[in-house]
């Protein structure tokens, strides 16, 4: 996620952060530097003039050139910069009370994600105490009705489909049966008690008159709450320009990015709030319902300068881990009975959180700092560990003192591995083992580390004050994997 433009801000702000003294050459300088960086993430030209300007502006005053600590001064100005280009704050969906109904009309071209962001949309927003129904409004592309109905069924929320309305539009375009979908969904809606309508409407490859006529018909009849636009952030301006066609013609409330995981430039989520004036309200984030998050300009601000975002990491860690398994552990742990079973079962909790990719970003020091082929090979050692662990006997997984150089060569033949790398494993587990069991007893080390997750959100140490991570080892509930 954003590894190009976070790779190049990070040795800009890790350069500036070390200047005990900033000129106004350093300041243009280094903005040069930020202009080229945003211009190859396919940033808006105008965008970037006008960031590129205010910064210079507002860095060369007193207040940084004269400043205690005049590199840090600076990093806050281009992360606030930042945050202001992405929209400033978090935008929360404009919905109405639990006993009335809000609709949701999402739009996009073909090929952007609108069903798969229809439905981790509903799943989020049960989970947050709604009712949603999904409308299956998209009577163009073959199958779309089918997809909304597979996927509703996973999230176990309900679809409103009507096969004869699929059946006489027969792939086109039809203002009058796209209505009458929409409003069979919402009186369905209105008869079982359910709060929140979510439209998944036709696309097409580009924008065209049938579609529009489409889509402005919907919209009168249904009069939604939001109408937001679901675009690919992989096309950079053109989603911005995307967004603007259909805000002409519409009048978007937000935008929803999609693939956002697999976006290394960020040209469409640094342009589209400039640009378009319409805040982004959600992101996705991989292939799994859950991969979807509200978009917070501050925290993507840290990911893109490498100070990684603590809080959305703990968020996650909150919404995947069990906490009464975590409250289990955490005894287990301080009595020394941590094992090989439990060494597994927090690979899977990892696991559960994303990709090695997406929590990496997340860490302050780490963001834009591992390269692919260091992260395979984090892939790879972890996929062997798992096997190497999966592959012993139950007993074995709870008493590692049993593992003799018999068993350790059934274990290395039944994982497809080696007697050194099984040796490696059980070593290592011992360290992080008595790693653990040293943190849990040590109040001090506890103090310590939740004053760097402090500082790392801003809180104690501001902007300043971010720990040293590189060469990070993750905590031993992370397998004591070191990169």
């Amino acid at each position: 996620m954003l590894e190009k433009i976070t790779g190049t801000f990070s040795g800009i702000i890790k350069t500036l952060s070390g200047k005990s003294k900033i000129t106004e050459k350093n300041i243009e300088e280094t903005v040069e530097q930020i202009k080229m960086a945003l211009l190859e993430a396919d940033v808006n030209l105008r965008v970037v003039r006008r960031f590129v300007n205010s910064t210079i502006e507002e860095a060369k005053g007193e207040k940084v050139l004269k400043a205690v600590d005049p590199g840090q001064q600076f990093v806050k100005i281009i992360h606030d910069k930042i945050v202001a280009m992405l929209g400033d704050k978090k935008t929360d969906l404009a919905l109405k009370g639990p006993d009335t109904q809000s609709v949701i009309l999402l739009l996009g071209l073909q090929g952007a994600g609108k069903t798969t962001a229809a439905h981790k949309l509903a799943a989020k927003l049960k989970k947050e105490g709604r009712k949603p129904l999904l409308v299956a409004c998209d009577l163009v592309r073959p199958a779309a009705v089918e997809q909304l109905c597979v996927l509703g069924q996973k999230i176990e929320v309900p679809v409103y489909k009507d096969d004869e309305a699929v059946e006489k539009a027969a792939g086109n375009a039809s203002p009058k049966l796209a209505v009458r979908v929409a409003k069979g969904g919402l009186d369905y809606a209105k008869r079982n008690g359910l709060d929140t309508v979510i439209i998944d409407t036709a696309g097409r490859l580009q924008i065209d008159g049938d579609m529009m006529e489409e889509l402005v018909a919907v919209k009168k009849e249904l009069n939604p709450v939001e109408t937001i636009l679901v675009a690919d952030s992989m096309t950079g301006q053109n989603a911005v320009e995307i967004a603007k066609s259909f805000d002409e013609q519409l009048g978007l409330s937000g935008v929803i990015l999609t693939k956002f995981d697999s976006d290394a430039r960020g040209g469409a989520a640094l342009s589209l709030k400039s640009i378009t004036d319409k805040p982004i309200l959600y992101i996705g984030t991989g292939e799994k319902t859950e991969d979807f998050e509200q978009f917070h300009p501050d925290r993507i601000a840290g990911r893109i300068l490498g100070m990684g975002d603590v809080v959305s990491l703990v968020e996650k860690a909150q919404e995947t881990v069990d906490q009464e398994a975590a409250l289990k552990m955490q005894k287990k742990m301080m009595r020394n009975e941590f094992t090989l079973q439990d060494m597994l079962e927090q690979f899977e909790q990892v696991e559960k959180m994303g990709s090695m990719r997406q929590i990496i970003d997340m860490m302050p020091g780490l963001a834009g700092q591992i390269s692919e082929e260091q992260l395979g090979a984090s892939k790879d050692g972890i996929k062997h560990q798992k096997a190497i662990i999966q592959a012993m006997t139950y007993k074995e997984r709870l008493n590692h003192l049993i593992i003799g150089p018999s068993r350790r060569k059934r274990i290395a033949k039944g994982s497809g591995t080696s007697v050194q790398e099984v040796n490696k494993l059980i070593k290592q587990f011992e360290k992080t083992k008595l790693t653990m069991k040293k943190l849990t007893r040590n109040r001090g080390s506890q103090a310590r580390m939740m004053n760097q997750m402090l500082q790392g959100m801003g809180g104690a140490g501001g902007m300043g004050g971010m720990p040293d991570l590189g060469g990070m080892k993750l905590p031993g509930g992370f397998g004591g994997f070191k990169f």
